[in-house]
């Protein structure tokens, strides 16, 4: 056995058992009793042990030495670098903190939810507190003298850094600010009405997954308080909500998670159980993720697809044609809920939120405080006031579980979604032709070819930039959605 036999077989259990505890994040999102969730903070706590120990065994680092010149394949020299990347970073951080930080999350995140059904922020705070100080404790450990807040981005979008990103959303705000103000000056497009049954529901949700190309086989569709995706190779779930009179957010979601779901059934299976086995980044993935919900989902030719199935299904939906559906599918208005925010205001959200977990990983910002900052920074970037914490800085669960770096990774990916539909149209001229008859084939196998299939064997910006032929940059997003909704509105 070679040195790089040895760490590969080494790094396929820790993969196996990886996996196990991602599972274990799943049940307790979907199906875990509600009494179990001290003991499943305990479970959580041990299992990041184990996992802490195996990722900074020395004899990983040995075999990193003895391996350099063993590699014969660019699949092989890629792994050898993530491992070298995981190795390095979770030397810097204590046993100890990672325990805490797994058993802290679990507990949070029940917490969070009580508190967020309960619109009681100041019942979550305590929770809070203790993540955020355990988040900065970690920012700190993986800095190594550098910015805290870098090395959280980090974990989730590797060579990232806040000030690049800073410099991006401060290149997008002020035109989707501008272009926000002046459709929300337009009337508003009619929704629709009705009631929609949750079995009704879910039975197109379910239909809609596959048109997705979602392999049910190799997956999973259930309910969750806030939709997501888990998993890779042959296991990968999905989880979405229902509301009986806002069946897009049914829709939309499960498309959403889809996205995701795809990106990880379409790696290459012999990457399975591997660094390269996944996908490369939240960015990478959130691209997966926002081109199937929008650019796909919500384009013109799809929802004409998609309101004659709702008539067939539901019957009077309340909009009398496809024109009026596929309005009322993009509208903009004043709403507070990320998830369900249209594709102009979406980035908006993401911004605000950047700026307040930002201030929160560097100090400047008290969890105390977040409420109120929460609740004057939405009334400057939105221009009306938060109501109620469940509409403010209790409406996402990132926080909760210690996701500190993540969400402005969801911008990326509008912004890589953007580079790849500029791509995808080039390469399939007939596209929208296809997507009117339902048909998203054409769409997913180029993503599945030119990028997801790749996994973790590129960086981040180069998957993106190979599968387009260019690097990626905002214009080509904030292009797109200047079209889009200076078209619909009639601006």
């Amino acid at each position: 056995m070679s040195a790089l036999s040895d760490l590969l077989a080494f790094q396929k259990e820790t993969e196996a058992l990886s996996a196990i505890a991602g599972r274990l994040e799943w049940d307790q999102e979907t199906m875990m009793p509600e009494g179990a969730a001290e003991q499943r903070s305990e479970e959580h706590a041990a299992l990041s042990s184990v996992l802490h120990a195996r990722r900074i065994d020395p004899r990983i680092g040995d075999w990193l030495e003895q391996a350099r010149g063993e590699a014969q394949s660019e699949a092989q020299t890629a792994m050898l670098r993530h491992i070298r990347r995981d190795y390095d970073k979770t030397q810097k951080v204590p046993a100890r903190l990672a325990a805490e930080i797994a058993r802290v999350t679990s507990v949070a995140q029940g917490k969070w939810a009580a508190a967020r059904a309960a619109d009681d922020f100041k019942a979550f705070l305590p929770w809070l507190e203790q993540v955020v100080s355990l988040r900065q404790e970690e920012g700190e450990a993986l800095a190594d003298g550098g910015d805290r807040y870098d090395a959280l981005i980090d974990n989730y979008e590797p060579d990232m850094t806040a000030a690049q990103l800073g410099q991006m959303f401060g290149t997008m705000r002020p035109r989707l600010t501008a272009l926000r103000e002046q459709v929300l000056d337009r009337p508003e497009p009619a929704g629709l009405s009705g009631s929609f049954a949750t079995d009704k529901q879910m039975e197109f949700t379910r239909a809609l997954a596959v048109a997705f190309g979602y392999d049910l086989t190799r997956g999973r569709l259930d309910l969750s308080v806030h939709p997501f995706s888990s998993g890779s190779g042959s296991d990968v779930r999905i989880t979405t909500r229902v509301s009986e009179d806002d069946p897009f957010n049914c829709f939309y979601s499960t498309i959403h998670e889809v996205g995701h779901a795809c990106y990880e059934q379409g790696i290459d299976p012999a990457y399975a159980l591997t660094p390269l086995g996944h996908g490369v980044s939240m960015g990478v993935h959130e691209s997966q993720s926002r081109i199937y919900e929008n650019q796909l989902g919500r384009s013109r030719a799809f929802a004409g697809w998609m309101f004659d199935q709702m008539k067939a299904l539901f019957g009077d939906i309340g909009v009398a044609d496809a024109d009026a559906f596929y309005r009322a599918v993009n509208r903009v208005r004043k709403d507070f809920i990320r998830t369900e925010s249209d594709e102009l205001q979406y980035n908006l959200h993401i911004m605000l939120r950047f700026d307040l977990e930002r201030a929160l990983v560097s100090g400047d910002l008290a969890p105390a405080d977040l409420e109120t900052a929460w609740n004057d920074r939405f009334k400057a970037d939105f221009g009306y006031e938060v109501p109620r914490a469940s509409l403010g800085c209790l409406q996402d669960v990132h926080w909760s579980v210690g996701l500190f770096g993540y969400f402005p990774t969801y911008s990326l990916g509008n912004v890589y979604a953007g580079c790849l539909n500029e791509a995808l149209r080039r390469d399939v001229p007939d596209l929208d032709a296809q997507l009117a008859k339902g048909d998203t084939t054409a769409a997913t196998t180029w993503l599945r070819s030119n990028l997801q299939t790749h996994g973790g064997l590129y960086r981040p910006e180069e998957v993106v930039a190979r599968a387009c032929g260019t690097a990626p940059t905002a214009e080509p997003l904030i292009r797109y959605i200047e079209d889009k909704f200076t078209a619909l509105y009639g601006l």
